[in-house]
């Protein structure tokens, strides 16, 4: 794969590296992020997105771009919103698998000698691992209202406050989600799940601003040095991934009836005035709809467990929302194009929309450290509003497990003063802290080429794993 270094922290796969390329790949690194990336399968996967119908400037990545289905994760396609496809396989199968931060009151002296009961008052109220059952019991129209709703149900049903849908993208909603798009299967999977973490990388985080990067900005969001924050990570659960499962198989199915010739069928795709793409289009909002609901249940359950545990009043205890990001989602939006504006479908996988002044959540590993960010105008220009999700993986969860052998992550974890609880038997070594890239050396490259700007750095003290 031919790979050239275009500026400092950017780097180019040319259109003519393989046939069928449309337009260039682009990949934001510095030289020890890029040597790491040659070293798996990403580059050929970023390649093969740049042979999608419709694409418009570039294939673009992230530096915490790693081997994913389809597209990488940590990739950026836009779509003409005309004349364009829309591809489930460039969006993911965790449809909108975001990020909430909640700040509160109390400083990390109040907390440390809490500490372990918090954890396990998390761990109480927010059911975790395969399969995990939610304490909200959805009947079939209820189902129907969250997914066309989104967190303004939750709110609507007592599990929150109506100023936390102003802090969310979108306001915890996507327009034109449609239900009647989703399949029976992807509904029962779903149904029991609302208000649950799951597994994989998910978590629930305790953690501590251990350093202030830009103190206005910092005082903007409501972020303070020792202040104590929770960080919530998951997605759509069940019903995200069947209705990936569901609509992948739909457009590949259509490839041929459409004309549709791709490198990998992982990225099958369908016109976006085809009924394969009004159909998938409408049931990944609805999706998502049912993820920004998902993590709203789980931010009250982690206040409630603020009360129990600190016999303070929420009003006290102030866990206030800072923002709430999608990683794993397609949104039509305006960029500037060669000197116009153009509308675009723009799928972000396992990327982050960085619109100037909005603020970005990257979590890292649960043994260093996460950061907040706010977006700038330069990745309007760069990366169509776009930034890193997260660390990146280096090890496969298998890889990491043979790792762990012999070894005990959840007392590695409290000599760094984390303390951890998960379900599953080999979640904590799936997602041990060497299985990731410093997440640290991810946001220095974003925050020097300019498409996001650090405001603070969270330090991780409880962990909840599923």
């Amino acid at each position: 794969m031919k790979v050239e270094q275009v500026a400092p922290y950017l780097w180019r796969i040319p259109a003519d590296a393989r046939p069928g390329m449309r337009v260039p790949a682009l990949v934001v690194a510095d030289a020890g992020l890029m040597a790491a990336i040659r070293r798996e399968a990403s580059l050929e996967q970023l390649a093969n997105g740049a042979t999608l119908p419709g694409i418009v400037k570039a294939a673009m990545a992230m530096p915490d771009i790693h081997q994913g289905y389809g597209l990488p994760v940590g990739g950026v396609v836009a779509t003409d919103a005309a004349r364009g496809v829309v591809s489930p396989g460039a969006i993911g199968f965790d449809i909108n698998c975001g990020v909430r931060l909640l700040a509160t009151a109390l400083d990390a002296h109040e907390v440390a000698p809490r500490l372990p009961d918090l954890v396990d008052a998390l761990y109480a109220s927010v059911p975790t691992g395969v399969g995990s059952e939610g304490r909200v019991r959805l009947g079939a129209g209820d189902l129907e209202r969250v997914m066309a709703r989104g967190a303004a149900w939750a709110v609507e049903h007592g599990l929150g406050e109506a100023g936390d849908l102003e802090r969310l993208e979108s306001s915890g909603r996507l327009e034109g989600a449609d239900p009647d798009a989703v399949s029976p299967h992807a509904r029962e999977r779903g149904r029991r799940q609302l208000g649950t973490l799951g597994s994989g990388n998910h978590f629930l985080e305790v953690q501590v601003v251990d350093e202030v990067h830009d103190a206005t900005e910092a005082a903007r969001l409501g972020l303070r040095s020792g202040q104590v924050t929770i960080m919530i990570h998951t997605g759509s659960r069940g019903l995200g991934h069947q209705v990936c499962t569901d609509h992948l198989r739909a457009a590949e199915r259509g490839l041929g009836r459409h004309g549709i010739a791709l490198p990998d069928r992982q990225l099958a795709c369908a016109p976006l005035d085809s009924p394969e793409a009004r159909a998938y289009l409408g049931a990944m909002r609805a999706a998502a709809n049912f993820a920004f609901a998902n993590r709203q249940v789980i931010a009250q359950g982690a206040r409630e467990a603020l009360v129990r545990v600190f016999g303070r009043s929420p009003r006290d205890l102030d866990a206030r929302v800072v923002y709430d990001v999608a990683h794993n989602i397609a949104k039509e939006e305006e960029h500037q194009v060669d000197g116009r504006p153009r509308r675009l479908l723009v799928h972000r996988k396992g990327a982050t929309r960085a619109f100037p002044g909005q603020p970005v959540l990257v979590p890292g590993d649960m043994g260093r450290y996460s950061f907040v960010l706010v977006g700038t105008e330069a990745a309007m220009r760069e990366t169509f509003g776009s930034t890193c999700h997260g660390a990146g993986r280096v090890l496969s969860r298998t890889a990491a497990v043979k790792a762990a052998r012999g070894r005990s992550i959840v007392r590695e974890l409290a000599a760094r003063g984390v303390v951890a609880r998960a379900t599953g038997r080999d979640a904590l070594a799936e997602e041990m802290p060497e299985a990731y890239k410093d997440v640290a050396d991810v946001v220095e490259v974003v925050h020097r080429f300019g498409i996001s700007r650090r405001v603070a750095r969270l330090r991780p003290v409880g962990v909840v794993k599923g």
